[in-house]
């Protein structure tokens, strides 16, 4: 992935634009990732996916419960927030 500094990408904004067309572009400030620039397109295939997940989770949740599987509610947090699921 190409990188440019914050400067970089305020003095070369059309460029960057056009470069994140082809492939995401990362930006720094002070030496650090800050941002990543991708085009419409790829931004739209990210948010379909999310999309998926989060249907098929909610799937796969109503079919447990209609099976009858159920945990604490303090479990269930604590699965949501470490993303990890049995």
């Amino acid at each position: 992935m190409d990188a440019l500094s914050a400067n970089e990408a305020k003095t070369h904004f059309g460029d960057m634009l056009l470069k994140a067309q082809r492939a995401p572009i990362q930006i720094n400030r002070n030496g650090k990732p800050v941002a990543v620039v991708i085009s419409a397109e790829e931004y739209e295939s990210i948010e379909a996916l999310k999309l998926q997940l989060l249907q098929s989770r909610a799937a796969q949740a109503k079919a447990e419960i209609a099976a009858g599987n159920l945990i604490a509610g303090e479990a269930f947090f604590s699965e949501l927030e470490s993303g990890q699921h049995d």
